[in-house]
C-alpha cells in the first residue's frame, strides 16, 4: 500500500497521478482479479472494475477496490534465517508470481522486493521452544548466508522483474526485538530510485 502512496508522493508521472485522482486506477482490495484465476501478489494496482465504488481511506491518496487489470504488481519476500535451505523455493515463487501478474496484463510492471537479514545470530520459535542459530551446518547465522542468498536471487529471480529491490537489514528476533538497516542511506536511495523508474515506465507505457 505504501509503495503506491510513495509513487503519488514523488509526483514523477502525470498519468499515474491523474488516474489515481480520478479513481480509475486503484489498489486491489481482494485476493483475486475479477474474472481471472490468478494470485494477486502482495500488492496490485490496476483499473477499477466499471460500476464499482472505490474505497477511500482517510490519509491515503490511492483508493481501493476490485480491479480488472494489473498495471503494477509487487511481490515481497523476507529471508530471516535458513536462507540457502529455502532459496530455491523462494526463487521459484518469485518467478511464478510474475506469470500470475501478467495474467492481468502482458505489460504489467512487476516489482520484486526481498528483505535479507544480516544479523550475527537469530532465534526462531516453534511454540515456546527457541531455535537459535549456532553458526554451524544447517544452523548458520544470517550474516553467513546473506551474500550467497542475495547472489542467487539477483541471478535467478531479478531478471524476471522490471524492478527488484534487496533490503538488507539486521534483526535477532530476541526481546527487545531490535531492528536496523545495514545502510539506511543506501536503502533510502535505492528505494527512491526504483520509485522513479517505476514512474517512468508507467508514464511511457500507458
Amino acid at each position: 500500500m505504501h509503495l503506491y502512496e510513495d509513487l503519488v508522493a514523488i509526483n514523477r508521472s502525470s498519468k499515474l497521478i491523474e488516474a489515481v485522482e480520478k479513481e480509475i486506477f486503484i489498489l486491489n482490495v481482494a485476493n483475486k482479479l475479477q474474472g481471472i484465476r490468478a494470485r494477486r501478489g502482495d500488492g496490485t494496482f490496476g483499473e477499477i472494475v466499471p460500476g464499482e465504488t472505490p474505497i477511500r481511506d482517510e490519509g491515503f491518496a490511492v483508493a481501493r477496490g476490485k480491479i480488472a487489470t494489473i498495471e503494477i504488481g509487487v511481490e515481497v519476500k523476507i529471508l530471516a534465517k535458513a536462507m540457502i535451505k529455502q532459496i530455491d523455493r523462494v526463487i521459484n515463487y518469485l518467478r511464478n508470481q510474475v506469470v500470475e501478474f501478467r495474467k492481468g496484463g502482458a505489460s504489467s510492471i512487476c516489482v520484486g522486493i526481498v528483505g535479507i537479514n544480516q544479523a550475527d545470530h537469530y532465534v526462531s520459535f516453534e511454540g515456546d521452544r527457541p531455535w537459535p542459530t549456532t553458526g554451524k551446518s544447517s544452523y548458520l547465522h544470517p550474516v553467513q548466508e546473506a551474500t550467497e542468498a542475495e547472489r542467487r536471487l539477483i541471478e535467478h529471480a531479478a531478471p524476471m522483474y522490471n524492478e527488484f529491490l534487496v533490503l538488507r537489514y539486521r534483526t535477532t528476533n530476541e526481546d527487545p526485538y531490535p531492528f536496523e538497516w545495514v545502510d539506511l542511506k543506501e536503502t533510502r536511495l535505492n528505494y527512491a530510485a526504483i520509485l522513479t523508474r517505476i514512474s517512468s515506465i508507467f508514464q511511457q507505457r500507458l
